[in-house]
């Protein structure tokens, strides 16, 4: 079976929405639509039909082209059903453990409230493929804007655990900066040292850092690593529970 096939259009100032198609059946998601027009012109370019608008959390810059994307292709929306009265013109409710078929390809969905209460996040097993919306980023994580710490240590464990395979497509491109900050709270991370100077490479040659893999996460991203003692001692927060760690470590991001 062929793979699910991903393309990535760079939108608003550091936005990523992504196109998903099963080559065999045709059918086409685009993940979390910040605008309309971008995505219109892909599909016509790259000569995709859109069937469905997969929708990690309800923030405008993820939101902001489904309903002209309905209108123009009477594309399926699908969202949480915890948060479905803020997910413009949702058609499917999904929550944890529900799947999504996309053609022959299936994701599952993943809870994963911090960010936002309602956020999830699909993950298409058979393609090692994960899109996480704003719950992870490449060596970082979202900001708090609706859950606590303990929430989003929990989401992001969900995450943790998939395959170190696992293509990790966020939905912006922060990473050059994240890497700077996480080399404040871990800077003796020789795993974090090589990547932090890739991702430098990559960005002076206007190249995107996304996607990542599970595997580079959990050995660099320090949001996933509250829990290792490397990391506490690094960090000053040596003794502390991982929650409590994570919470310092997300404090300071926020004022960096």
């Amino acid at each position: 079976m062929a793979s699910l096939d991903v393309h990535q259009i760079p939108v608003l100032r550091d936005n990523y929405v992504y196109l998903a198609r099963d080559p065999a059946t045709g059918a086409c998601a685009v993940i979390d639509p910040a605008v309309a027009e971008p995505v219109l012109d892909t599909l016509d370019r790259l000569g995709w039909r859109l069937t469905h608008i997969l929708n990690t959390h309800h923030h405008h810059d993820h939101t902001g082209g489904n309903l002209e994307l309905k209108r123009a292709t009477g594309c399926t929306i699908v969202g949480n059903a915890a948060d479905a009265e803020r997910i413009p013109g949702i058609d499917v409710r999904v929550g944890e453990g529900d799947t999504v078929a996309l053609g022959d390809r299936t994701a599952r969905v993943i809870e994963v409230s911090g960010h936002t209460i309602g956020h999830i996040a699909y993950w298409f097993e058979d393609d090692e493929t994960l899109f996480c919306g704003d719950t992870l980023f490449a060596l970082g994580c979202g900001r708090l804007f609706e859950g606590s710490p303990a929430q989003m240590w929990t989401s992001l464990g969900k995450l943790r655990a998939l395959p170190d395979a696992t293509r990790v497509y966020c939905a912006h491109e922060y990473t050059e900066v994240n890497a700077a900050f996480a080399l404040t709270v871990e800077p003796d991370n020789p795993e974090l040292q090589d990547r932090a100077r890739t991702i430098s490479a990559l960005r002076a040659a206007g190249r995107p850092t996304v996607p990542s893999t599970m595997g580079e996460e959990r050995a660099t991203n320090p949001f996933l690593r509250a829990d290792i003692e490397d990391l506490q001692q690094a960090a000053g927060l040596a003794g502390r529970d991982a929650v409590s760690t994570f919470a310092e470590i997300r404090r300071r991001k926020d004022i960096f």
